[in-house]
């Protein structure tokens, strides 16, 4: 390794990084991987940084495609292919000092996630940064890489194993990771996220090998704005943060829950095209009441019951104070799997002042509203003619709730307190009346109508005779045959959402809701079953994943510079993923479109998410391009191997 020390500057445009270091390492070596470095000395606004640079700009400049037009360049949204340095206005008036210039080759740089190609590096590219006799002889393609690890990959029967070769495989290649996760969505979404993730976080102890985001617990209490610093990138775009509480449908699994921002950010870059930098997967560790942890010895959190109240809100708050001060304005900071006495709160708390957003409550909320939009074309009427009832009042239940009440509103104009009383909720009590109205938490208030009380859901079935059946308890096997049959008896064409996660929690299986309904059901469920076989049809079972709407949302709140998440976004969000499923996707039972194009249906999304934060007056990267759709596509992450000569 080479080192350069530097004079300090106060701009910290990484393009006046580039040249100064392109200038000073002419005469020093041939070109070159070069990470620039900076060092903190303690003093406030110091900071790590650890960045790409390239030893020819002008040879960057010219591989990379030129961004759209835009008048005001510092509108232009950073985090695709062209954004060689991932700059992030939200932090151009940070000081940096002082630098520190570091030359990057040989063996390190084969160690080096971000930059490594393994054996795609060419014979130049070998020259020119001594990895001669570092690699064997064979230059290979990349699309070859994804052929072998495809093979390997599927050699391990157990979930986890793949699982583990693929986290592998992002802590050692990034572009093939991605390049893999894209060319083969459908078949490895369930082993990077839901449902292999779950299991993964329950073992997460035993399979961790080394930190893939930030661990923030109550020691670091006081410290978290320098906590932020130690990550090595500092132009984050989206942050995923859960406190473990409720990870899926398995429980506290606290410190352990890491496991779901790290997956959820993979989404991010593969399926909305955020660059792998711009993510930052964080766990708030606060403790957890899982005496099966606290007593696990390879267990890698605190060692104590949940911190709550006081302590806890506290170190909630100077988490998001400190992620403002660092990152800006205009950084999502997406909730992720915290408990329903939190989740609510939380929303509510800093909706006004953050650019938040709740996956459980909005994201699930706006995947099964497409889905039902979607549905509609099957069964037929508008939404406001049918009648909804929910297993489970939870964070989940009662946000697909309110985002389908404020559709009806939408398109009937009607007061949000009238539709609601279209949907009808059953929680571990049994219906959701007004006679419960004093025991009620706030969030199911809104849900307690007038009847008469009903203890179970068969019941409930029978009383309301809904149109919709829709499942968000986290309960197993709680769509019974006796609840099925019932749905079928009143309904041509029943609709049921068996969403909870994993499959293990599943209200019931696709095959026993095509079963049990003759074939006529029109089934979905948030984790993935195979395709089912009744009375000589084949029927493809649709998965209700919120990975079809957060990538393309949150590409649509960068590239629009957005500061808040308003409702109006996420009703654009489901009516553009609706609008993408076909007539072919509908005739084999799909009431959502294939994986296989979720990068165009999220920049379809995106675009229209984009155009409706312009039209509330939301968005801050001005002016509007003219094509968002183009721009949201040129704007996205590509896993290509870049050409460092």
């Amino acid at each position: 390794m080479l080192s350069l020390n530097g004079t300090s500057f106060l701009d910290n445009s990484l393009y006046g990084v580039s040249r100064g270091v392109v200038q000073q390492h002419r005469r020093v070596a041939p070109p070159m991987v070069v990470v620039a470095s900076v060092r903190s000395n303690g003093r406030a606004g110091d900071r790590n940084v650890s960045v790409l640079v390239e030893t020819s700009l002008k040879e960057i400049r010219d591989a990379s495609p030129a961004p759209p037009a835009d008048k005001d360049s510092k509108s232009k949204v950073t985090g695709g292919i062209g954004d060689v340095y991932g700059e992030d206005t939200a932090t151009e008036d940070q000081s940096i000092t002082p630098w520190t210039v570091s030359v990057a080759s040989g063996y390190p740089l084969l160690r080096d996630p971000h930059y490594n190609k393994g054996l795609a590096f060419t014979e130049k590219e070998k020259d020119a940064h001594y990895l001669r006799g570092l690699l064997p002889p064979v230059v290979v393609s990349q699309e070859l890489q994804v052929k072998k690890m495809m093979a390997n990959i599927r050699q391990y029967q157990v979930p986890l194993q793949r699982y583990m070769a693929m986290m592998d495989l992002q802590e050692r290649n990034e572009r093939l990771f991605y390049k893999l996760l894209i060319d083969h969505v459908e078949e490895l979404l369930p082993v990077v996220y839901t449902p292999t993730v779950g299991e993964a976080c329950q073992k997460y102890g035993t399979i961790f090998r080394q930190p893939q985001g930030l661990f923030i617990s109550l020691k670091e209490k006081g410290k978290i704005l320098e906590v932020l610093k130690n990550w090595p990138q500092q132009k984050i775009q989206v942050i995923v943060v859960t406190d473990g509480e409720r990870i899926l449908g398995l429980g506290d699994l606290g410190c352990q829950g890491m496991g779901i921002p790290v997956g959820k950010l993979s989404l991010y870059t593969a399926l909305g095209g955020i660059r792998p930098s711009a993510c930052l997967p964080v766990t708030i560790d606060v403790g957890t009441n899982n005496e099966k942890l606290l007593n696990d010895e390879f267990y890698i959190g605190l060692r104590q019951r949940r911190a709550t109240g006081k302590e806890y809100a506290e170190l909630i708050d100077e988490f998001m104070s400190a992620v403002k001060q660092t990152y800006g304005e205009k950084v999502l900071i997406q909730f992720e799997d915290f408990a329903n006495h939190n989740a609510f709160d939380l929303l509510a708390k800093y909706g006004p002042t953050h650019l938040v957003f709740n996956d459980d409550i909005q994201g699930t909320a706006s995947v099964v509203l497409a889905g039902l939009i979607a549905a509609l074309k099957l069964v037929g009427g508008t939404l406001a003619e049918h009648t909804f009832l929910f297993l489970g009042a939870g964070e989940a239940g009662t946000g697909i709730a309110e985002l389908i009440a404020l559709e009806m509103s939408k398109q009937t104009g009607a007061p949000v307190d009238e539709t609601r009383k279209k949907i009808w909720m059953v929680d571990s009590k049994g219906l959701i009346t007004r006679s419960r109205m004093e025991g009620l938490q706030h969030f199911k208030r809104p849900w307690a109508h007038e009847h008469e009380p009903v203890t179970n859901l068969v019941d409930a079935v029978k009383a309301i005779k809904p149109t919709v059946l829709i499942g968000s308890s986290g309960a197993g096997r709680t769509f019974t045959k006796e609840v099925v049959e019932a749905m079928a008896t009143f309904n041509e064409k029943p609709v049921v959402l068996a969403l909870s996660n994993p499959t293990s929690q599943s209200e019931c299986t696709a095959e026993e809701a095509y079963m049990w309904s003759e074939g006529r059901a029109i089934f979905a469920s948030g984790s993935p079953f195979d395709p089912v076989e009744y009375d000589g049809k084949v029927y493809a079972s649709g998965q209700a994943n919120n990975a079809y709407i957060f990538p393309g949302l949150g590409l649509g709140l960068i590239i629009s510079g957005a500061i808040r998440v308003h409702d109006d976004m996420l009703l654009a969000a489901s009516e553009a993923l609706a609008a993408q499923v076909t007539e072919e996707n509908l005739e084999s039972g799909l009431i959502y479109p294939p994986f296989s194009n979720i990068r165009k249906i999220s920049a379809k999304i995106a675009a229209d998410v984009a155009a409706k934060a312009y039209e509330l007056g939301l968005a801050t990267r001005l002016p509007q391009p003219e094509n968002l759709v183009a721009y949201a596509e040129s704007c996205m992450y590509s896993p290509a191997y870049r050409c460092y000569r």
